[in-house]
């Protein structure tokens, strides 16, 4: 089926904001008295899950509860450093206008709090260009890597999972879209992935990305082909 919506994780794809976000996980969780765990680990172990699942995961493994108000404390330090640090990928806005153009619909599927979306839109200059059409893990019953959070995005924008593709920086991202019954197209253009883009690329292309791209030009071209494919 020829491709008629692209749903895009936000964090790391449309913004430059993961290292921001592991850098203030990291620290939230030692301020909350777990033993340190660095930005590469939670980066390795955690991109794209939900924050829910994180504390969840190692709040097991460390024998002690998260605190409740632990989303909170994040996303204010989060929040603090947005102001200053949050920048559009390059190429964002020129590829959603190419998409816009040659007739794809645009949506938002993002592992993060439906609060820290709107905070991460607004600050970066996107809230606009995805109006009523972002999409939270906060939304649906099980975040990524389960293909619900996808399935949710794709049935409010009224588009078949089959003319979906989803383009994820991470392989928790790029297996809920398989498994929803999408297009993944995988991207390694971020600050956070420094020094490891073809072992990323690997892993994403090993989740089942059909392609994986270091810049949003390349997406850009690689979507206006399968638009417009016989």
């Amino acid at each position: 089926m020829i491709p008629s919506a692209v749903i895009f994780d936000l964090d790391g794809c449309l913004v430059d904001s993961e290292t921001i976000a592991l850098s203030c996980i990291s620290g939230t969780l030692e301020e909350a008295g777990f033993e340190e765990i660095r930005v590469p680990t939670l980066r390795n172990r955690f991109l794209g899950v939900s924050l829910e699942r994180i504390c969840a995961d190692i709040a097991a493994e460390q024998g002690r509860d998260c605190p409740e108000d632990f989303a909170a404390r994040f996303e204010s330090r989060l929040f603090a450093r947005y102001a200053t640090e949050l920048r559009p990928m390059d190429g964002a806005e020129a590829l959603l206008a190419h998409l816009r153009e040659v007739g794809f619909a645009i949506a938002i599927a993002t592992g993060g709090s439906l609060r820290r979306m709107d905070e991460t839109l607004r600050v970066a200059g996107l809230a606009q260009a995805f109006a009523g059409r972002a999409f939270s893990a906060d939304e649906v019953a099980e975040g990524k890597p389960a293909p619900d959070l996808v399935l949710h995005a794709a049935e409010r924008i009224a588009t078949p999972p089959a003319a979906c593709v989803v383009v994820e920086d991470s392989p928790h991202g790029v297996r809920g879209a398989v498994a929803a019954g999408m297009r993944a197209v995988g991207f390694t253009g971020g600050s956070h992935l420094e020094g490891m883009r073809p072992d990323q690329a690997d892993r994403l292309r090993d989740a089942g990305a059909e392609a994986v791209f270091e810049t949003l030009a390349e997406i850009s071209a690689h979507l206006g082909r399968a638009r417009a494919a016989p």
